[in-house]
């Protein structure tokens, strides 16, 4: 029976207690230890009688940034609906990290701007910020202390196919080449993920790619951190494309007794390149609370990082697909990263995932079901990101039909989200991924904010 987005993308964001376990599977093996695989294995813990996590990362305890992670060092927002799936699967989870070293962000002492203007308060939902580093390795030693859950350092080179189905997965570890028989295989080897070219390799077809240039520029830092109890404690300072290639500014206190700032711009503005010219920005271009935060010691130096294009893998168009074979998190769709929404898609993919493998799901038979409830994600998330960058001078497109109008609808939206509580409260709950896009199309929502704007402009 038919199911609108919305619905289906309520019911995956539901956080209802996580259902009795139901082993179906022998061996499941998901390559990669990002956060997208992390949450991947805990989903199969309940399904299968084994679990292993292959990465070639060196993953010991405190592990710091990563190679495996080039983003790693960048600004990370972990959104309502990630942090709510993610103590779903890990109760506890955020009273844990605020135990050892996260912040709690409360939606009384966080700020946001748009082009210079103090927005009103929208979300009324608590924060939790920490470092990527921080996040995941907290997140990896819960999932490891699954007694059935097992990761193992090695280079993933391909997969193995019998008849219909993959069988196993082909790696390089410390002794040499492997082969491990797989039930059920997990590609969370993120934007870089070579799961098409192995597919070529076994007969099978490679997913069609959609590739929209952004040109993204990052430049994070972090600052020393005296204040217990800050205010605010996080801004977010949002430009649109009235202000050009600016993408905005945003900081938070993190672990460790640190602000972490974060610039980004698009096209040829490379914005904080290094600690004076960083410093220069957060005081002259941002509001007040920027300079307040900078004038603070630079710890370290400046990180930046630089993302040419969005990509999205749809292997829901694969006419002819492997049984027991699955891809999530940015493998199969890394958009922009500034609109802070990588970690909860993830989240909401390992949603789809405990969906499909307790509905009966037939193993034996191309993972179709995962892949429609996935699609729902992956079209939300997306639809938000690329008709936010196409608005950007400095983004090429192609802009698809009916582009304008939405973009409109879109401007009417976030316009009023400055002034009128009723409309950021809206707005916010789809940022935060609360919420699917399509709630701020409902007639009353935009009959509102068009009201509000017009009122505003006599």
């Amino acid at each position: 029976m038919y199911q609108s987005p919305a619905r289906v993308f309520a019911r995956l964001g539901a956080t209802g207690p996580v259902p009795a376990p139901s082993v179906i599977m022998g061996r499941a093996v998901v390559l990669g230890a990002s956060v997208a695989g992390l949450l991947a294995a805990r989903v199969l813990a309940e399904h299968a009688e084994h679990v292993l996590v292959v990465d070639w990362d060196e993953l010991g305890a405190g592990t710091g940034h990563r190679a495996g992670v080039p983003q790693g060092s960048q600004m990370h927002v972990l959104l309502p609906a990630g942090r709510d799936q993610i103590d779903r699967w890990f109760p506890g989870f955020s009273r844990q990290a605020v135990a050892e070293g996260a912040v709690l962000l409360p939606a009384a002492a966080r700020r946001s701007y748009l082009d210079g203007r103090r927005k009103v308060p929208g979300s009324d939902v608590d924060m939790i910020a920490g470092s990527r580093p921080f996040l995941e390795e907290l997140l990896r030693r819960r999932t490891l202390e699954l007694p059935n859950v097992t990761l193992l350092r090695g280079r993933v080179t391909g997969l193995d196919f019998t008849g219909a189905a993959v069988t196993g997965v082909r790696h390089e570890s410390a002794t040499g080449p492997v082969v491990t028989p797989a039930d059920f295989v997990v590609d969370a080897t993120g934007r870089s993920s070579r799961l098409g070219h192995w597919l070529e390799q076994g007969g099978w077809e490679r997913p069609p790619m959609r590739r929209m240039a952004i040109n993204l520029h990052y430049a994070t830092a972090t600052f020393r951190r005296t204040e217990e109890h800050p205010v605010p404690v996080a801004v977010l300072a949002g430009c649109t494309a009235a202000g050009g290639d600016i993408a905005g500014a945003a900081f938070s206190a993190i672990e460790g007794d640190r602000w972490i700032v974060m610039l980004g711009s698009y096209g040829d503005d490379r914005p904080g390149r290094d600690a004076d010219d960083l410093v220069r920005r957060c005081r002259e271009d941002f509001p007040p609370e920027f300079a307040r935060v900078v004038a603070n010691e630079m710890l370290g130096t400046v990180r930046t990082y630089r993302q040419a294009d969005s990509r999205r893998r749809d292997f829901h168009r694969l006419r002819r697909l492997p049984a027991g074979l699955v891809a999530v998190g940015d493998a199969v769709s890394s958009f922009n990263p500034i609109y802070g929404q990588g970690m909860s898609s993830a989240a909401l993919h390992a949603s789809c995932l405990s969906e499909y493998l307790r509905s009966g799901a037939d193993l034996s038979r191309p993972a179709r079901e995962f892949l429609a409830l996935q699609r729902v994600v992956v079209d939300a998330a997306w639809g938000m990101s690329t008709s936010a960058d196409l608005a950007r001078p400095s983004v090429p497109g192609p802009r698809p039909p009916g582009y304008r109008i939405s973009r409109w609808v879109a401007d009417q939206i976030t316009a009023a989200s400055v002034t009128d509580p009723v409309t950021a409260r809206r707005f916010d709950a789809v940022v935060e991924m609360r919420r699917h896009p399509n709630s701020l199309a409902a007639p009353r929502t935009l009959l509102r904010a068009v009201r509000v704007n017009q009122a505003r402009e006599r």
